[in-house]
């Protein structure tokens, strides 16, 4: 299981116009993300979870300073390579610990069979079994998106963009390469994340104007469609 370091995130609601201007001038001082296969980034296919009462939903939408989420999740439809992500925040630093699952696994899972978590072992994945019975978490929906990704070596910062944002409310066709989706027309976002300071060069062309940071999450928006 991999679990990172607290990090700072900001998010903005941009527009296409904006995305022209930030993959023009981002190249200059910050690299492509290792995951892009094409000129215009990846996609990223989520399944996320929640209990019977929308606990991750509503604690989102309330603001609730400390909350959790949890999530399976690949890249360009490739299944061979899936993860189990839990999703944290506390006093506005975000946490994520992460686990990799095989798709057996992940059919398994998506049939019902919570067994298939407690026998791969990982901790990440005992918590979520451990949640799915007492918790009753649940598969919610399916989110779909193009990304964009950026890196700066200096306070290990990432920035991305994400767009053609769509969702599905049919958990089970999540390892599907072509699922049908419902696209959130016209919503572009840009995130920054970063450990312990973000180096002025990259605040200055992520500062774009009348743009003002949100919490914006792709799970609740699409969760009230």
């Amino acid at each position: 299981m991999g679990e990172s370091r607290g990090r700072h995130e900001l998010k903005h609601y941009i527009n296409y116009a904006d995305v022209l201007q930030l993959r023009t001038r981002l190249p200059y001082v910050a690299g492509l993300d290792k995951n892009a296969v094409q000129e215009n980034g990846y996609r990223v296919k989520s399944l996320y979870f929640d209990n019977y009462n929308d606990k991750a939903l509503k604690e989102k939408i309330d603001g609730i300073s400390e909350r959790e989420k949890f999530r399976l999740r690949l890249y360009n439809n490739d299944t061979s390579f899936i993860r189990l992500e839990k999703k944290s925040k506390k006093n506005g630093i975000c946490f994520k610990e992460s686990a990799i699952i095989t798709i057996e696994e992940c059919k398994r899972l998506l049939e019902g069979d919570l067994q298939a978590l407690k026998e791969n072992g990982n901790s990440l994945c005992l918590e979520l079994y451990s949640k799915m019975h007492y918790q009753q978490l649940r598969f919610k929906n399916i989110v779909d998106y193009q990304r964009e990704a950026y890196i700066h070596p200096m306070g290990n910062v990432r920035i991305t963009l994400d767009y053609d944002i769509r969702t599905s409310y049919n958990a089970c066709a999540f390892l599907e390469p072509e699922p049908v989706l419902v696209p959130l027309s016209g919503i572009y976002i840009l995130e920054v994340k970063y450990d312990d300071f973000l180096p002025e060069i990259i605040r200055g062309i992520v500062s774009l104007p009348s743009r003002t940071s949100t919490s914006f999450s792709k799970y609740a928006r699409s969760r009230v469609i």
